[in-house]
C-alpha cells in the first residue's frame, strides 16, 4: 500500500465492538481502523480533529449504522493509497447487499480474474474502511467463516447485526 497523505486529519467512533479510528484527507476518508486490528496504521502523526467534515460524517452514518437505522454509507473514500487492483476489489465489495455474503472465488469472478481468489483475499484483507466498505460480508469456501483484520468476533457480530448469518 501507498503511503497516506501527509495532510490527512484523525478522529475516533466508539462503536460497541470498540473504537474505530478514523482518518480523512482532504479528498476523502483514508480509512476506519479498529483497534489493534491488522493494518492499522500508526496514527500518531496526524493531528486529531473530530470536529472535521469528513470525520463528522463518517460518525454518523456509523452511528445509523449500530442503530440499525441505515446500512447505507455516503461518505466519499480516498482510495489513493490502494493499487489498482486492490481499489478494484473494494469496489466490488461494495456491491455486497446488507444481510448478504460472497466468497474470495466469487468475487474473483465479478472481477473477470477467475484464478485471483487468493490476490482478492489478500485485498480484501487490506481493505482501510472497516464496515463502510463491507470486507466482513466476505466468506470462505462453502461459506467458512475466515479472517477478518478487525477479529472473527468483529466479523460475526457485524454479519449478526445485519441478519447475514
Amino acid at each position: 500500500m501507498k503511503p497516506i497523505a501527509p495532510q490527512a486529519v484523525q478522529g475516533q467512533f466508539a462503536s460497541p465492538l470498540g473504537a474505530l479510528h478514523l482518518l480523512a484527507s482532504p479528498h476523502g476518508l483514508l480509512g476506519t481502523w479498529f483497534e489493534r486490528q491488522a493494518h492499522l496504521p500508526d496514527l500518531r502523526s496526524y493531528p486529531r480533529q473530530d470536529a472535521h467534515p469528513l470525520i463528522v460524517l463518517a460518525c454518523q452514518q456509523l452511528q445509523a449504522y449500530f442503530d440499525k437505522k441505515s446500512t447505507h454509507f455516503s461518505v466519499p473514500l480516498d482510495a489513493s493509497a490502494g493499487t489498482p487492483f486492490q481499489q478494484s476489489v473494494w469496489t466490488a465489495l461494495q456491491e455486497i447487499a446488507p444481510g448478504q455474503t460472497s466468497s474470495y472465488g466469487a468475487l474473483a469472478h465479478t472481477l473477470g480474474k477467475p484464478k485471483a481468489a487468493r490476490a482478492v483475499g489478500a485485498a480484501v484483507g487490506r481493505n482501510p474502511w472497516s464496515i463502510i466498505v463491507p470486507c466482513h460480508r466476505v466468506l470462505g469456501a462453502g461459506g467458512a467463516l475466515t479472517g477478518y483484520a478487525g477479529g472473527l468476533d468483529r466479523k460475526i457480530a457485524l454479519l449478526q447485526l445485519e441478519s447475514a448469518i
